[in-house]
């Protein structure tokens, strides 16, 4: 609803302007009821009629079809408290393995009631207790152990650690379905803006630096995985100075991406960048010696080490979100 009115001023410089009649009644404000103003950004001030009021759990229904399990993440993501998932007759027991599985992936989310032709979940986790730059720090600290170990199954040919780094990355999703949960959230409520300290510009970032994290996650699969296609082959000789050198630089970069994101420090930010140069000439030098190792392994390394580059260029993107 958008409703343009005039800003008004007292004899006395006082200035007003009022609230749509609808709105009052829709809220029940009457004269002399109070009501929590709030300047956000951008110049916006939010009116906000029931601030002092016990919130109220959001709910939503969802009907049994085949896009569930992307419906329940979709609505844990938007924020909602209680989801009830019904059919018109009875879950049948794959719908409900699919809920179960679907909740096992989704962090603080519940089974809190199952009947015939219903299951209910609740999510227990308290929005105020859920620290974005927590939880940000955790998802680093996951993946930057998988980039960590991923880097030395390829160089070590290590295929049980290779398979140990695939099956780490549900916990990175997890905490990463948890992030945006908890930033929507606080989009949605202006107040715990206030109460945790995170302006919408600090949740812009925190998602989007999320988002990187979480893509170097799946890359650090997509190494693991073209390790397991290389049969435990190990690289030896320069190659193998060039990927331990390839795997010191980018673990820095990654490790100073983060720190100059949360500490807001630029100048760490363009270390992260200034790695760049070093990056390219190392991945040139292992292109040139790629092309004498056998046919069947050279089209798996060159993939592998683009995949490692691909970190680093996420890191920089992360470092970028410093200004």
């Amino acid at each position: 609803m958008r409703d343009l009115r005039k800003v008004q001023q007292t004899p006395t410089g006082t200035f007003f302007v009022c609230v749509p009649k609808s709105w009052a009644q829709q809220y029940g404000l009457k004269k002399g009821t109070l009501v929590n103003l709030e300047v956000i950004d951008d110049g916006k001030l939010v009116v906000d009629a029931k601030y002092d009021s016990e919130q109220q759990p959001r709910m939503v229904t969802l009907t049994v079809g085949p896009f569930l399990r992307r419906e329940i993440i979709g609505c844990y993501l938007l924020g909602f408290d209680v989801i009830c998932v019904e059919a018109k007759d009875r879950i049948e027991l794959e719908v409900r393995n699919i809920v179960k599985s679907t909740v096992s992936s989704l962090v603080g989310l519940e089974i809190v009631e199952e009947t015939y032709s219903q299951v209910v979940l609740q999510c227990l986790l308290d929005p105020i207790g859920s620290q974005p730059e927590k939880i940000l720090r955790r998802i680093c600290a996951i993946v930057s152990g998988m980039l960590r170990d991923v880097t030395n199954s390829f160089i070590t040919g290590d295929l049980q650690l290779a398979k140990a780094v695939v099956a780490r990355d549900v916990e990175s999703n997890r905490l990463y379905f948890l992030l945006v949960r908890t930033l929507r959230t606080i989009i949605q409520t202006p107040k715990l803006n206030e109460k945790l300290g995170i302006t919408s510009i600090d949740c812009l970032d925190y998602r989007l630096a999320a988002s990187l994290i979480e893509s170097m996650g799946d890359v650090c699969v997509q190494i693991a995985t073209k390790t397991l296609e290389l049969h435990g082959f190990k690289p030896y000789g320069e190659l193998l100075k060039l990927l331990k050198d390839l795997q010191a630089v980018c673990l820095g970069a990654n490790e100073q991406a983060l720190k100059a994101f949360i500490n807001k420090d630029m100048t760490i930010a363009e270390n992260v960048r200034n790695a760049k140069t070093n990056i390219r000439d190392i991945y040139a030098d292992i292109e040139k010696v790629a092309k004498n190792q056998p046919l069947d392994v050279m089209p798996h390394l060159l993939v592998t080490t683009s995949f490692i580059r691909q970190i680093y260029e996420h890191s920089l993107d992360m470092a970028d979100l410093v200004a």
